[in-house]
């Protein structure tokens, strides 16, 4: 593992991680690869309860990780992997809220909804992905952080966001970490990664209409899928 990513989703998280594989640093882990491979939900969802994670393991094939689950554990991988540098993505907060407003809060109103809570009780009774999905999420991701309708008000939100930055700066050297904002494009990240800057723009990907119109952003056909693992047994 060379790159960790501490930072909350809608912070450039995607963006990051096609710049890091584009960088040669990939293949990276992000949510979205918990969508491609859904067999990677339970043992995710296993690592949350787990006193001792094989992050080797977990984390097979991996050289990068942003966004969740794994910036859920990102204490724990920068210390069980002390050579990999650092990276906080971070951004406006007024623009963080209401990006988060719109996607993983609008996503979690909707699992709290009354159609949600029964699809997650049917999904429970099916054997399928969703169940697990979320609960996977209420215990790795930022849900955990804003667990409840209180902690995903604006003026909460952006306080636990400025929380979770000083926490990340004060536990991680200032020599291993780079606090990084996708609007100032390749130029900070390629000088602290000591890599040549590409000659093609920053990549700027998942804004908030490519979330609602992705699976991100709507997670019920999971539902309908079980890993093939289940499938087999």
């Amino acid at each position: 593992m060379q790159i960790i990513a501490t930072g909350f989703g809608r912070t450039g998280t995607l963006s990051l991680k096609t710049a890091l594989e584009r960088l040669g640093l990939g293949p990276c882990h992000h949510m979205v690869d918990v969508f491609a491979h859904p067999q990677q939900i339970r043992p995710w969802l296993a690592a949350a309860t787990s006193r001792q994670v094989n992050w080797d393991r977990l984390l097979v094939g991996y050289e990068s990780c942003v966004d969740g689950p794994t910036s859920a554990y990102w204490q724990e991988l920068a210390a069980y992997y002390p050579k990999a540098k650092v990276i906080l993505t971070t951004r406006d907060p007024d623009r963080w809220v209401a990006s988060m407003q719109r996607t993983l809060f609008a996503q979690r109103r909707r699992i709290e909804s009354l159609p949600g809570r029964a699809a997650v009780l049917l999904s429970t009774l099916l054997g399928t992905d969703l169940a697990a999905f979320v609960r996977m999420v209420d215990t790795t991701l930022d849900a955990r952080t804003f667990a409840t309708a209180a902690d995903r008000e604006p003026e909460r939100a952006v306080r636990l966001f400025h929380e979770h930055a000083a926490r990340v700066i004060d536990a991680i050297p200032a020599e291993r970490l780079l606090v990084f904002d996708a609007a100032d494009g390749w130029g900070p990240l390629c000088e602290f990664l000591e890599v040549p800057v590409p000659d093609e723009p920053y990549p700027r990907v998942n804004n908030s209409s490519d979330y609602t119109r992705s699976g991100l952003g709507r997670p019920l056909p999971l539902l309908l899928r079980r890993t093939r693992r289940e499938r087999r047994s």
